[in-house]
């Protein structure tokens, strides 16, 4: 089976469309997903379309893009409700940093303060990073965490994969990977640690080669695959049972 380790399956252009999208999902031998919260407005949407199926979890968190949009006190309400350890909450994040959206300065005391928490709550962190892997790693460094922790969406060098997974970060792997001219990433997670690895759709962005631009969906989940099975030399029986122990033990949740 294939978990989808980051999809935000509650945006609307999922709308009518969600439960036919998990049954063809499921066919596919997809065992779940886990949806990611970006901003305080919609976390009670994540928690409600995560609740409506038993193969879905979701984090909270908020994103980079979208901190200018809260305060203080929207800290103190996400403290709240991880603190309360929700059913099917596996998460804090996303949060992170983006050098080509937005301000870096704002970005991180957002960013600091969302890894203190996890920190202190003792739970996993999913962290957008675009550019920034070295500043990310740099953080967590500083911050001790100890839980695992998440860098979805993976595009950086060989390099920069290896330092954040002798951190014990697990790496997103997504559609990126199938595009012939992703060679730099395709060779980090070619060389990395196969125990490092989950897979991602991110849908519905960072679609795979010949999907449009924002019609990416969990369905796509296998192609990714089919790209890292390309890359790597181990077994595709191997590879797809590690993938499923990766993802278990990343959100300390079972879908098998």
């Amino acid at each position: 089976m294939l978990v989808d380790a980051h999809c935000h399956f509650d945006f609307p252009c999922f709308d009518g469309k969600r439960e036919q999208i998990l049954q063809d999902f499921h066919t596919q031998q997809g065992g779940g997903l886990v949806i990611p919260g970006v901003e305080a407005a919609t976390w009670s949407r994540v928690q409600a379309v995560a609740a409506g199926d038993a193969s879905m979890r979701y984090c909270l968190g908020i994103h980079p893009w979208f901190v200018g949009g809260h305060t203080d006190a929207d800290l103190e309400r996400l403290k709240s409700i991880l603190s309360s350890r929700p059913a099917d909450c596996v998460a804090l994040g996303e949060c992170g940093l983006d050098r080509l959206h937005g301000d870096l300065a704002a970005q991180r005391p957002w960013f600091e303060a969302q890894v203190d928490l996890a920190v202190e709550l003792a739970l996993p962190l999913v962290i957008h990073s675009v550019r920034t892997h070295d500043e990310v790693a740099a953080i967590l460094r500083r911050r001790h965490l100890v839980a695992p922790v998440l860098v979805h969406g993976f595009a950086g060098s060989p390099e920069q994969a290896r330092a954040l997974t002798d951190m014990g970060c697990y790496l997103g792997v997504g559609g990126v990977i199938t595009y012939s001219r992703a060679r730099k990433t395709q060779r980090a997670v070619a060389e990395v640690p196969l125990e490092r690895l989950v897979l991602e759709t991110d849908a519905p962005d960072m679609p795979p080669e010949g999907v449009r631009k924002g019609d990416n969906r969990p369905t796509y989940l296998p192609f990714v695959f089919k790209a890292l099975c390309g890359l790597r030399s181990e077994p595709e029986t191997q590879i797809r049972e590690q993938l499923l122990a990766n993802v278990e033990a990343l959100y300390a949740t079972a879908w098998s």
